[in-house]
């Protein structure tokens, strides 16, 4: 095998993996699409593997504006769902202040000493998350 070779089957090669890429996404679009029936998509992705070439080119002519406005639609919920669940995870952690808190009781309580107190305060103070008190009689490293 000689360079040119080399460079041809290396494009057709790409070439390969660029189709079963854009068969991916053609398939995926297919049955994302909420407001086909079953029996077109059906007959979409027969179409798609049966013929090939033909199936991705048609589906590409016929469907392939909203295709781009599905996907964008899809991008939008998923960035929404993802700041609705950084908004809740970061609102149910504690702040400093529910921290000192807490520590307060634990001291009332003498479930912590005031050596502990005083450090734990430090590391809360400090920002610290892996400055959880630790009960009376525990070793504080």
């Amino acid at each position: 095998m000689n360079l040119w070779d080399v460079m041809v089957s290396i494009f057709w090669f790409m070439l390969l993996v660029a189709w079963f890429w854009l068969l991916i996404a053609i398939i995926s679009d297919i049955f994302r699409d909420d407001g086909m029936s079953g029996v077109n998509k059906g007959l979409w992705c027969l179409f798609v593997i049966l013929l090939p070439w033909l199936g991705v080119l048609c589906y590409l002519i016929a469907r392939g504006k909203s295709m781009g406005e599905r996907s964008a639609r899809q991008a939008a919920q998923n960035e929404q769902h993802f700041r609705s669940y950084v908004r809740e995870v970061a609102s149910s952690g504690t702040g400093v202040a529910d921290e000192l808190e807490r520590l307060g009781k634990m001291h009332q309580q003498g479930l912590i000493s005031d050596e502990e107190l005083a450090l734990a305060k430090q590391r809360v103070l400090a920002g610290d998350a892996a400055g959880s008190p630790t009960p009376a009689g525990a070793r504080v490293v």
